[in-house]
Order: C-alpha cells, then sequence, then structure tokens
C-alpha cells in the first residue's frame, strides 16, 4: 500500500516565521529556498534535543502545503514499533522529512531502506529533510555508504540561543498574545524553569491560558502560582 502524506495543519508553532533562529538563520535560509527553483534537494540537521529540529521539518513541511505540494513528516523517535513499510511511497511525495533517525540506525533493515530512499529521491528530484542528535560523521551506522549519502546536501548543526535571545523570543511570543512580559518576569522564567525553547514556550502558553482566565498580568508570584501548580498536578 502505498504511503499517504501525513496531513498538516498549519499551526503558529510549526512556521519559518514563528522559529528564532538566532545563529542558525542559513539553515532556515536554506530549508525555506528549498521549493524555489534553485534551492537545495537535501539538508541535515542535527543538535541536542530542545534546539528546534522538529520545528524546521515541520515548517519545510508547512511550506511545502503552503505552495500546494505534498509532504510528509515522519518522527521515527516518536513512532512505536515503526517498520520501513512506512517509507514506501514516499518517494512519490515532494518533501519528506524524517525526524528522529538516531532511532532506527544500527538496523541494516532500516539502513538499506534509507540508502535506497536517497538514491530514489535524487532520480525523482523529491526534496529530503533529515535530523538527528549527531551528526552524520557521528552517528552510529553498519553502511559507510549511507553516512556518505547524508551529506550529499548542506549539514547543520543547530546552535541554542543565547539568554538574550531566549529573553527576546519569549516577550515576542508573548505580544503576540497580547501580553506584557516584564524583563524580570522573563529573567526568573530562564532561571528557575527548563531553559530550551520548546519547554519555555509550553510554560508561556500556560501562563497565556491562565491569564486569560484570571485575568491577570504576569508577574512573578503568578507565574510561580501557574507552574508550580501544574507541575504538582502532573507528579
Amino acid at each position: 500500500m502505498q504511503q499517504l502524506p501525513l496531513l498538516l495543519q498549519p499551526k503558529e508553532s510549526s512556521t519559518f516565521s514563528s522559529f528564532f533562529s538566532g545563529s542558525n538563520q542559513m539553515a532556515v535560509d536554506i530549508l525555506s529556498d528549498i521549493f524555489s527553483g534553485g534551492g537545495e534537494q537535501q539538508v541535515f540537521l542535527w543538535s541536542s534535543s530542545g534546539l528546534g529540529k522538529s520545528h524546521l521539518l515541520l515548517a519545510a513541511c508547512e511550506m511545502a502545503s503552503r505552495h500546494g505540494l505534498t509532504a510528509s513528516y515522519l518522527p521515527l523517535n516518536e513512532m512505536q514499533d515503526v517498520t520501513t513499510e512506512i517509507l514506501q511511497g514516499v518517494e512519490n511525495l515532494d518533501l519528506v522529512a524524517i525526524d528522529g533517525l538516531d532511532a532506527v540506525l544500527g538496523d541494516v533493515e532500516w539502513e538499506l531502506a534509507l540508502f535506497s530512499l536517497i538514491n530514489q529521491a535524487r532520480e525523482s528530484a523529491v526534496s529530503l529533510v533529515f535530523a538527528a542528535e549527531k551528526s552524520p560523521a557521528e552517528l552510529e551506522m553498519i553502511l559507510p555508504d549511507l553516512r556518505s549519502r547524508f551529506t550529499w546536501g548542506p549539514v547543520f548543526q543547530l546552535k541554542a540561543l543565547s539568554d538574550d535571545e531566549k529573553r527576546s523570543a519569549l516577550q515576542t511570543r508573548a505580544a503576540a498574545r497580547g501580553l506584557e512580559l516584564p524583563e524580570n518576569v522573563a529573567n526568573y522564567l530562564l532561571e528557575n524553569y527548563p531553559r530550551d525553547l520548546f519547554n519555555l514556550f509550553d510554560s508561556m502558553d500556560k501562563l497565556d491560558q491562565a491569564s486569560l482566565v484570571q485575568q491577570r498580568r504576569l508577574t512573578i508570584p503568578f507565574v510561580r502560582e501557574v507552574l508550580n501548580s501544574d507541575a504538582s498536578s502532573n507528579k
């Protein structure tokens, strides 16, 4: 059975415009240019978790959708008991974004399937975007030729935002929701809660909802009350 593309609903959290690039702007530019006619056909992103790999892969799929193209986002590290059958037919799409490569490498069946996909994509002009937590040179795999295939396009290591960039990102996200995030409150969030942008934005979404319900401003006592209460309820 041909693998159907994952249907994606455009969301604020999965677009290039909502990604705070910092020193990662070149990677964003390359991905944004994939469908320009002269863009790269294959891109490989790597970094530790929480730095935006999944966001950028989803953004690429969202952009494809807006161009009337077909795209599939495959988060292999989130799919329980995933097999290579999921790749059947994806070479007929315009874009395939494969996240969490680390979860399947070291399995010869998967490596052969990925090797075949890259070769087929090259012949049929399918765009590929890969993401992993290590660079192609550092990933543990069985097939040496697959390692070289992953470098057929640009390879980018995503860098963490500085504290100033994270603070600016939080204040921008708050402003988009009609909230004012004072600098001292932003600093409190950075100093007392998980510092990766995914968790910081998750905290901001919870604060936005609580602020709307309770009609309260973002202050340190309010932030502590909302986020500590949420942490306690999830234990």
